[in-house]
């Protein structure tokens, strides 16, 4: 047997297996270097079949030749393994020193293989990693495209050595999670960005594993370079560890796995991790300016970054198996033939490779499709492959062996992706205009600031201007006031001395002049005394007159006061006397009304030719409506309803549901309300046309409180099946819904409510009650938000799955032929408030949702419609938690019998 490839960077030639003659071959530092300028002479020619070509994206044309390298591991025996071959030896023995593997055809005979690297049993998931995948990882850092791949028979540890999370074990973590720690531990995450895709390839169709509703994602090449893509998968940016532990926690919940004979949990898809990195190269913008001879600042800003691009795919290949081994059957069968048929064709792809083959079968599969780059492609590539030492499965462990020791043949063109990013440079020069234009706002806002600063301080300066020349005025004029007052007073002192020396100088006159004019002095003096009298005496007169009229005006104060008194007094009687009206007219109208009442009796009696006795005892009808208030609890509360029945007659407290008199008609209906509260009345109440009336008064009636006792005496009848039937056909179905539309009284709509919920109890009835918009009117008092509304409201809809439930049972096909629709409960919308009250705090509430989520799961047509409403989480807490013993047993028998809801739990791998 021969091999010919690399063992960690130095080339193999073809020699015999046991003994190898290393060659040289150039060190893995010089892939590092820009390929531009590695010109490397003893390439190995590259097939034009092979599974990836030459990408334009890289930054030369010529590329680092790497074969891919090969690791084998081998698992421990498992328990089932240590009782069933405790007598047979393994049949793989390990020389990890000299990294061969020796596989024993029997006692005598084996066959000896070399491989890059030959893991132990006792292998630490650490070494695992660092001889592996390491060198692949830090390729990808340096701009490389590397691949990752695991390959091997059901239960080997594929998964084990891959996508183990290591939560509870830290040593336990895979080549997933290590790889990622390395990635984020090197890169910047100011300049470098890291984002994720996690696939799977089902059945020949790839699968979302982040977003299950994404599926069947098509693969896209570039038909210039040849690059494999899948655009259509969700793409994560990762920032740290624990978002992208997180998000393989999340895929792996999504993935199909499956029981079979060789493992208990085996993984019935490929998975596929992609991880790409994008780096900036440090120090590329001044080497590049240094090279261009322009070292300006400005050019450098205006260049564009250096980009390396890595990818890293990680492979989690489903298991190889035999159908005789693994115990596949069913849909678990179709998945066995279609990951063999995927694993086939990736070895059909391998061998032509190895071989130099012109043609390699890529479009033979998917999974050599998306492995394009990384056999004969662009990618370094490390293959782990996993055996077990069973000596039943020596024909799986050879055809591992062979398929690892052809994967060797296979080399590949690496070559590094750097690429200029415009995208980056747009955005800092976005970023650069932003900031550019924020300063100049920045700079407008403070000149403006300073303006406003200059103007307000000219403004204070005026302000301050004109407020000094106020007050100098202000003074100036106070100042001219003083000295105006000033001459003034002054001037009258002047003047007051000329008038006294004046008036000295005519004194001296006057006493000259004086016996001349003694005469005529007193002459005046008496006439001015005359005078004096006479307008003494008239006002003593006008006194007098005032005095006569103040006394005949105390007069007639006292004769108003004597008016008022006896007005009052008068008022007082007519107050007393509309009183004893008011009293008179009540009674007046009861007579009226009891004679009325007779009068009809009367007529009655002649018509039927009888004596023309009448009863007697309206009287007390009505002292007994107007006084009493009747209760609803005791036997001996009911009394006087029962008596008042029994004296008066049904038929007359009926007449008085037409009363015209509000206060009479609220009575009466309370009375029915009552009396159709015992089911030996019910029957005599619709004979009589109570049903006919209590529906008249919800029609017209505007009074609430008429509305509500009548819808409770409908809701009381509706409990007998013959009256559902009479109600439904004189509309009472629509004069419900009508009343619930328009009440806002959270006990109206209780009444309303029960007497619906009554209705939806009957079989024959839930077309029409429908039809009529029973069920929507159910909804509508959801509005109320009373916990007894709702409950009622629950009780409805209990009820009406009920019947449809027990109808589905009865009669699984239409007339027509075909399978029964879905619920009319879900037609109407009904799903959404039930789920959302399933857990409801109230217990009348819960109870009454549980059963009608049980009763709809009953009918295999609601299945998929209860599961996209989220109604199957919530039957699946009802199986396990609900108090209720016989609702949690219908909740178990109903999950059980559902083929949907088994295949959803099955898909959710949820047990129940």
């Amino acid at each position: 047997m021969a091999s010919n490839g690399y063992r960690n960077g130095i080339l193999k030639g073809s020699v015999k297996v046991e003994k190898l003659s290393p060659s040289s071959n150039p060190k893995p530092s010089s892939i590092k270097s820009k390929t531009t300028s590695t010109q490397v002479s003893s390439v190995r020619r590259s097939s034009p079949a092979s599974l990836g070509g030459v990408g334009s994206g890289v930054k030369g044309d010529s590329g680092v030749p790497g074969r891919v390298r090969v690791a084998v591991r081998l698992r421990p025996r498992n328990a089932e393994e240590q009782v069933a071959d405790a007598d047979f030896a393994d049949c793989v023995e390990l020389q990890p020193e000299l990294k061969r593997l020796k596989l024993r055809k029997n006692n005598w005979d084996s066959d000896t293989y070399e491989f890059d690297e030959v893991l132990t049993e006792f292998a630490s998931q650490k070494r695992v990693y660092e001889v592996v995948a390491k060198p692949v990882v830090e390729s990808v850092l340096d701009g490389y495209n590397g691949t990752v791949m695991a390959y091997g028979q059901t239960g080997t540890g594929k998964t084990f050595t891959l996508g183990r999370l290591g939560e509870e074990d830290t040593a336990a973590r895979g080549i997933m999670v290590r790889s990622m720690e390395d990635i984020l531990a090197d890169i910047c995450p100011e300049t470098d960005s890291i984002s994720v895709s996690y696939l799977q390839l089902y059945m020949e169709t790839i699968q979302d594993l982040l977003d299950p509703t994404n599926d069947n994602i098509p693969i896209v090449e570039d038909p210039k370079t040849g690059d494999v893509s899948v655009p259509g998968a969700t793409l994560v940016e990762i920032r740290n560890q624990h978002s992208f532990v997180e998000l393989l926690r999340l895929g792996e919940a999504h993935r199909f796995a499956a029981n079979t004979k060789l493992n208990t949990e085996s993984s019935r898809s490929h998975a596929i991790l992609m991880v790409h990195v994008k780096r900036c190269v440090k120090g590329s913008e001044a080497a590049l300016s240094i090279e261009n001879g322009n070292g300006s600042h400005m050019s450098k800003n205006f260049r564009p970054p250096l980009v390396r691009k890595g990818k890293l795919v990680v492979v989690d290949l489903a298991g190889s198996e035999r159908i005789d081994k693994s115990g596949s059957e069913g849909h678990t069968l179709e998945e066995a033939k279609s990951i063999n048929l995927s694993l086939s064709a990736l070895g059909k792809c391998i061998n032509a490779l190895a071989e130099n083959s012109p043609h390699v079968p890529v479009r033979d599969s998917k999974l050599t499709r998306l492995l394009r780059d990384s056999f004969g492609g662009t990618a370094r590539t490390s293959l782990i492959v996993t055996i077990g030492p069973s000596p039943r499965h020596r024909g799986e462990t050879t055809s591992t062996i062979m398929f690892g020791q052809r994967a060797m043949k296979v080399e590949n063109m690496v070559k590094i992706k750097e690429e200029f990013d415009y995208k980056s440079l747009s955005r800092r020069l976005d970023i650069q205009l932003d900031k550019l234009i924020a300063e100049h706002e920045r700079q407008q806002k403070a000149f403006q600031d300073e303006l406003e600063r200059i103007t307000i301080e000219a403004q204070n300066h005026i302000s301050e201007v004109e407020r000094n020349y106020a007050e100098a005025l202000e003074n100036e004029q106070s100042r001219y006031q003083k000295d105006y007052k000033e001459s003034i007073k002054k001037l009258e002192e002047q003047w007051m001395l000329n008038q006294q020396k004046l008036n000295s100088d005519r004194a001296r006159v006057e006493v000259k002049q004086e016996p001349l004019d003694m005469g005529l002095a007193v002459a005046e003096l008496q006439k001015s005394l005359q005078n004096e009298i006479n307008l003494r005496k008239a006002a003593e007169e006008e006194v007098n007159s005032l005095k006569s009229q103040l006394v005949q005006w105390r007069r007639s104060e006292a004769v108003g006061n004597a008016e008022v008194l006896k007005l009052r007094k008068l008022l007082e009687d007519e107050e007393h006397q509309k009183e004893k009206l008011e009293e008179e007219i009540a009674g007046l109208r009861s007579q009226l009304l009891q004679l009325s009442f007779e009068a009809d009796e009367t007529r009655r009696s002649l018509d039927r030719g009888g004596s023309g006795k009448i009863l007697t005892g309206l009287d007390s009808l009505m002292s007994q409506v107007r006084n009493s208030q009747i209760k609803d609890s005791g036997n001996g509360q009911k009394a006087p309803i029962v008596n008042l029945f029994e004296q008066v007659g049904l038929q007359k407290i009926l007449s008085l549901l037409e009363s015209e008199d509000s206060d009479v008609r609220i009575h009466a209906v309370k009375v029915v309300a009552n009396l159709a509260a015992e089911e030996a009345n019910q029957e005599k109440i619709v004979q009589a046309g109570g049903l006919t009336s209590l529906l008249m008064l919800l029609k017209s009636s505007e009074d609430e409180m008429i509305r509500r006792v009548a819808a409770g005496a409908i809701a009381n009848l509706a409990m007998n099946e013959t009256n559902q039937e009479l109600i439904m056909d004189q509309g009472g179905i629509s004069l419900l819904s009508m009343t619930a539309a328009d009440a806002d009284d959270p006990q109206t709509l209780r009444m309303v409510a029960g007497a619906i919920a009554n209705l939806c109890g009957n079989d024959k009835l839930q077309i029409t009650l429908r039809g009529e918009g029973g069920i929507k009117a159910l909804l509508g008092m959801v509005r109320c938000g009373h916990p007894d509304v709702l409950a009622q409201v629950a009780r409805g809809i209990a009820n009406f799955a009920k019947c449809e439930s027990r109808a589905s049972s009865q009669v699984w096909y239409s007339s027509t032929g075909t399978k029964a629709g879905r619920s009319l409960l879900i037609d109407d919308g009904a799903l959404p408030w039930i789920v959302q009250n399933a857990n409801n705090e109230a217990s009348p509430i819960r109870r009454h949702i549980e059963l009608a989520l049980c009763h709809l799961a009953q009918h295999e047509v609601n299945a998929k419609d209860m599961i996209s409403g989220g109604a199957l989480w919530e039957l699946v807490r009802i199986s396990r938690d609900c108090s209720r013993e016989d609702i949690r047993t219908l909740a178990n028998r109903t999950l059980t019998s559902s083929p949907t809801f088994q295949a959803e739990l099955r898909r959710l791998r949820i047990e129940c």
